[in-house]
């Protein structure tokens, strides 16, 4: 069994996961991010993705998140997202569904277009369908 640090991700509506893990990789807004034990203090914004994590004994696990904030302590590393759910519960068909909704509203924008809204609904999709498909490789 490898050092592992305590591991929380929390979404507005409940706490996701809780527990021992020995990596978390996540996607910061200026890049990706690996923490193990023993990284140094950080807080940092996160870009809708996926967060992988590698528990004790090395399975890992995936979740999605909508972006939201990472913050490293000595000993625990918090991810708060307004929307975060396991991997495995995502909709395949519906993340494409949602890309492809927002593609559209970008092609056929109209006079009271919110563009940066339609781009942030965008990212979020394909962000979401990204997930999808790195769970299924991994499967």
């Amino acid at each position: 069994m490898g050092i592992s640090v305590h591991c929380d991700i929390v979404s507005a509506e409940e706490s996701i996961y809780s527990g021992l893990v020995e990596l978390v990789v996540a996607t910061g807004t200026l890049g990706d991010l690996g923490i193990a034990p023993g990284h140094a203090p950080l807080m940092t914004s996160l870009a809708p993705g996926p967060v992988r994590i590698v528990k004790q004994g090395g399975e890992e696990e995936i979740f999605f998140v909508t972006g939201g904030y990472l913050e490293v302590q000595p000993n625990i590393v918090t991810i708060l997202s307004d929307s975060a759910q396991r991997a495995d519960d995502l909709d395949e068909a519906a993340a494409l569904e949602a890309k492809q909704e927002a593609e559209r509203h970008l092609t056929n924008q109209s006079g009271d277009f919110d563009y940066s809204k339609a781009a942030s609904q965008l990212a979020e999709a394909s962000a979401r369908l990204r997930t999808v498909q790195q769970l299924r490789r991994k499967h």
